[in-house]
C-alpha cells in the first residue's frame, strides 16, 4: 500500500485552488471571453451559469464523491466502490478511461503550453514592439520550428513531472499553493493595465451587454459544451484529487467555490484581453490566433507592452501547468497504488508523453487525432457514465448512510443535486456529445 492512498490536503482550500488549478486552463483564457461576446455577451453568461449548474457542477460532485468514497486513484476507487456497494465491477473502465485520457491529452496539450513559453522568452529577449521583425509571422515560425516546438514541450514536461514526483502534498498541494494566488495577482495587473490602456468600454459592451436574439439553439450547446469541458470533468483529475479531500471537507460547497472561481478567471480574463484588441482596431477571436497572434500586436502597440506581454504569457503558462498537473496525476496515483514508486511512475509517464508530444509537433494529424479522440468521445462519455453511474447504479438514496455521510450537506439540496445529476444531466451531456460530433 502507497503513501498515496494516505494522503490528504492540508485544507480545504488546498483541494479548493488545486481543483480550481485544473479546472483553470488555456480554454479560460483564449476561448471563454470570445464565445461569450459572440453568442450574446450576459444572455450567454446567464445559459452559462445555468449549465454550470445542470451539467458542470453535479458531475464534478459525483466525481469528488467517488474520490473521497474510494480514497484511491480513479480505477482502484471505482474497484474499491463497486465491490463494496456490490455492482457490477465493469463500472472501474470509468477509472481507466478517464487516466488514459489526461495521459493523451497532455501529449498534444504540452506542445500547446509550450508555445506559451516560447512567447514568455520572446518578451524577456525582444519584446513586443512595432520594430520587432516578423512579430506577425512569428507564430508560423514557431509553429513551422520541430526543434524550437520540442525545445519548450521537454521543458513543459520536465516542469510537470518534477511538480508530479514531489508528491502530493509537497508537489501539488505547495506548488499550486503558490501558482493560483501568483495567476490570480497577474490576472489582476493585467486587467488593471488592459483597463487603462484599452478599449474598456468596447470589450465590456462586446462579453456582457445581453443580447438574446444571439442566444440560438447553437449557443445553448456551445455554452453546454464549455460548461462541461472547462470543470476537467471525464479525465478521473477530480476523481483523484477528491480521494485527498479532508474528511471534514464539504464536497457541496468546495465544488460550488471552485466552479465560481474558474468563471470569475474566465470573464476576468476577457476584460484583461479584449479591451486590447478593440483598442488596436483587431478582429476579436478564439484560439490561439488570438493569444498568439492578436495579443502580441496588441501589447506592441501599448505602453510597456513587453513588460505586460511577458506577465500575460507568464499567466498563459501558470495556467497550462496547473492543468496539466491534474492531467497526469490520476496516471501518476494508480501506478503508485499498483507498486511503481512515484518517482519511477512519473519518469514513465513523462518519457510517453513527451513521445506522443513530439509525435504531435511532427504530425498536426496525430495532433487533431489525439484532441478529436479525447474531446469528443472519452470525455463527454466519462463524464455521462459518472452521472449514470453515481445516479442510477449506486444503492440507496441521497438519505442513506451512502451519501449523506460524505456530504454532509442540508438533505434537501442533496435530494436537488441527486435529482439533476440522475435526471437532467445525463440529457446535457448526450447534448454536448451529438454537438461534439456534430450531429446536431
Amino acid at each position: 500500500m502507497s503513501d498515496t492512498q494516505h494522503a490528504s490536503w492540508s485544507s480545504r482550500w488546498t483541494f479548493i485552488l488545486a481543483a480550481t488549478g485544473s479546472a483553470v486552463g488555456l480554454g479560460n483564457i483564449w476561448k471563454f471571453p470570445y464565445i461569450t461576446g459572440e453568442y450574446g455577451g450576459g444572455a450567454f453568461v446567464l445559459v452559462y451559469l445555468v449549465c454550470i449548474a445542470l451539467v458542470g457542477i453535479p458531475v464534478m460532485i459525483g466525481e469528488a464523491y467517488l474520490g473521497k468514497r474510494g480514497r484511491l486513484d480513479p480505477v482502484n476507487s471505482l474497484r474499491k466502490i463497486t465491490t463494496e456497494s456490490g455492482t457490477d465491477k465493469r463500472w472501474t473502465l470509468i477509472g481507466i478511461s478517464g487516466v488514459l485520457a489526461g495521459v493523451l491529452i497532455m501529449m498534444f496539450y504540452s506542445v500547446v503550453a509550450g508555445w506559451s513559453l516560447e512567447y514568455v522568452w520572446l518578451a524577456l529577449q525582444n519584446g513586443y514592439s512595432p520594430a520587432n521583425a516578423g512579430l506577425q509571422t512569428h507564430f508560423d515560425g514557431l509553429t513551422g520550428s520541430i526543434e524550437r516546438q520540442l525545445l519548450w514541450q521537454t521543458l513543459f514536461v520536465i516542469a510537470t513531472m518534477a511538480i508530479l514526483a514531489a508528491g502530493v502534498i509537497d508537489g501539488i498541494g505547495r506548488t499550486t499553493g503558490v501558482l493560483m494566488p501568483v495567476l490570480f495577482v497577474l490576472l489582476l495587473i493585467l486587467l488593471g493595465y488592459s483597463l487603462s490602456n484599452g478599449a474598456a468600454a468596447e470589450a465590456a459592451g462586446f462579453m456582457f451587454a445581453p443580447d438574446f436574439s444571439k442566444l440560438s439553439a447553437e449557443a445553448v450547446l456551445v455554452a453546454l459544451g464549455h460548461a462541461f469541458f472547462t470543470l476537467s470533468l471525464g479525465m478521473g483529475a477530480i476523481i483523484a484529487y477528491g480521494s485527498y479531500m479532508p474528511e471534514n471537507a464539504n464536497i457541496g460547497k468546495t465544488i460550488l467555490t471552485v466552479a465560481a472561481l474558474d468563471t470569475l478567471i474566465a470573464l476576468v480574463a476577457g476584460m484583461a484581453i479584449f479591451p486590447l484588441v478593440f483598442a488596436n482596431s483587431l478582429a476579436p477571436g478564439a484560439g490561439p490566433g488570438l493569444m498568439f497572434v492578436t495579443l502580441p500586436i496588441s501589447f506592441s502597440a501599448m505602453p510597456m507592452g513587453s513588460v505586460f506581454g511577458g506577465l500575460f504569457f507568464a499567466l498563459v503558462a501558470i495556467a497550462a501547468l496547473s492543468s496539466a498537473i491534474s492531467m497526469i496525476e490520476p496516471a501518476v496515483a494508480w501506478l503508485e497504488n499498483n507498486g511503481i514508486s512515484r518517482h519511477r511512475a512519473t519518469l514513465g509517464l513523462g518519457m510517453v508523453i513527451w513521445l506522443g508530444g513530439a509525435a504531435s509537433v511532427y504530425s498536426s494529424e496525430i495532433f487533431n487525432l489525439l484532441d478529436m479522440i479525447t474531446a469528443q468521445y472519452m470525455l463527454p462519455l466519462g463524464g455521462l457514465l459518472i452521472a449514470l453511474f453515481v445516479g442510477w447504479v449506486l444503492p440507496g438514496k441521497p438519505d442513506s448512510d451512502w451519501f449523506f455521510d460524505d456530504f454532509d450537506i442540508h438533505p434537501t439540496l442533496l435530494k436537488c443535486w441527486y435529482i439533476t445529476l440522475k435526471f437532467i444531466t445525463p440529457i446535457g451531456i448526450l447534448l454536448v456529445f451529438a454537438h461534439s460530433l456534430e450531429l446536431l
